[in-house]
C-alpha cells in the first residue's frame, strides 16, 4: 500500500511541477502582452485625444470654448455681408462659426468661398448638415479647430461674434497674419484702441467694419517733395501714421491714413495720395487748388520696419 501511494504520488508532482511551469511561462508572457498593449493604448489615447501622427482629434471630450454659442440672426448676417462688400472673388472667414450660416448666406446670396472655424464638434457636424441642405458644400468647408491656431492668411474678409477680451486677443493675430486691404466685421465689439473704419446699427446690435492697414512704418526716401530727396521716419498705429524728419525733434511733418494699401497724407503746404507695394510708395502730390500736382515716389529701408501686430 505504501508503495502504490509512492508510485501514484510521484508522477502527481511531476505533474504538478509541469503544470505550474507552464501556467507561469503563460502568465509572465502574457504580462508582457498587456504592457505591450498599455503603452500602445497610451500612445493612441493621451489626455481625451486620439492621435494619429501629428494630429489630434476630439474624442467624445467636451471642448472649453472661448465664447458661448450664441447665434447671429439673419438680418444681422445679411447686413454684415454688405458692410464687407462681399463678391464672388472673396474669401470669407468666420472665426466662431455656430452653425454656419455666415458663410453658407455668403455662398448662397453671393457665391463667395467661405470657410467657418468653429472648436465645438456639434456646431461643426451641424454646419455641414446646414451646408447640404443649402447646396452650397462646394463653396463652403468647416473647420473643429481653436481659432487661435487657425491659419487664416488666406481670407479676404473676416466675421467675428466673440468677446471683447477675444476680440483683443486676436488682433495680434488680424494685423500680422491678413492682408492689406482685409475686411473684418466685428459684431458687437469693437477692437479696443483700433478705430473702426465705420459702424453701423442692426436691431440694436452695433457692427463694426475694419480694414487691415499696410505696415507703413520705418524709414522712407521721398522723391518729389519740394523738387528734393527727403528722409522720413514714419510711425504707425493701425491706420494712422505720422512722418517726421530727421532732426526735427519728433515733430510731425507728415500725418497719413491707411485705407489698405491707399495712403493719403497732408502738411500744411501740400497732400499726397498713393498707394504702398511692398517697401514702395507710389502717387501724386498736389500743392493746393492752384498749385500742381506731380508724382511722388517713396523707398524704404527694409531693416528699419518694425511690427505693427499689437
Amino acid at each position: 500500500m505504501r508503495k502504490t501511494i509512492e508510485i501514484n504520488i510521484v508522477p502527481s508532482l511531476k505533474n504538478m511541477h509541469s503544470y505550474f511551469r507552464l501556467n507561469i511561462r503563460r502568465l509572465f508572457l502574457g504580462g508582457i502582452v498587456t504592457i505591450l498593449l498599455m503603452v500602445v493604448a497610451c500612445y493612441v489615447v493621451w489626455d481625451g485625444n486620439t492621435v494619429f501622427g501629428t494630429e489630434a482629434v476630439s474624442v467624445n471630450q467636451k471642448p472649453k470654448l472661448d465664447v458661448p454659442y450664441e447665434p447671429t440672426s439673419y438680418g444681422i448676417a445679411k447686413v454684415m455681408l454688405a458692410m464687407a462688400d462681399v463678391t464672388a472673388k472673396d474669401l470669407v472667414y468666420d472665426l466662431g462659426c455656430g452653425d454656419g450660416r455666415i458663410v453658407i448666406m455668403a455662398a448662397k446670396e453671393r457665391k463667395a468661398r467661405g470657410v467657418g472655424v468653429d472648436i465645438d464638434p456639434v456646431r461643426i457636424k451641424e454646419s455641414i448638415e446646414n451646408a447640404k441642405a443649402a447646396g452650397v458644400s462646394n463653396l463652403v468647408r468647416f473647420i473643429e479647430q481653436d481659432l487661435f491656431i487657425t491659419d487664416i492668411t488666406p481670407a479676404t474678409v473676416m466675421m467675428l461674434y466673440l468677446w471683447p477680451e477675444v476680440n483683443i486677443k486676436l488682433r495680434p493675430k488680424l494685423l500680422k497674419d491678413l492682408k492689406p486691404g482685409t475686411r473684418i466685421v466685428s459684431h458687437s465689439h469693437t477692437m479696443g484702441g483700433w478705430k473702426a473704419d465705420a459702424t453701423q446699427n442692426v436691431e440694436g446690435h452695433s457692427l463694426y467694419l475694419y480694414i487691415v492697414p499696410v505696415n507703413l512704418t520705418g524709414t522712407w526716401l521721398w522723391t518729389g517733395l519740394n523738387g528734393k530727396a527727403t528722409n522720413i521716419r514714419m510711425t504707425q498705429k493701425f491706420q494712422e501714421v505720422q512722418g517726421t524728419l530727421p532732426g526735427n525733434n519728433n515733430e510731425p511733418f507728415l500725418t497719413c491714413s491707411l485705407k489698405g494699401a491707399a495712403i493719403r497724407c497732408t502738411t500744411g503746404s501740400f497732400s499726397i495720395e498713393g498707394h504702398v507695394s511692398g517697401d514702395v510708395i507710389k502717387g501724386a502730390v498736389n500743392y493746393g487748388v492752384r498749385g500742381p500736382t506731380r508724382t511722388v515716389k517713396a523707398t524704404r529701408n527694409p531693416s528699419t520696419k518694425v511690427s505693427i501686430a499689437e
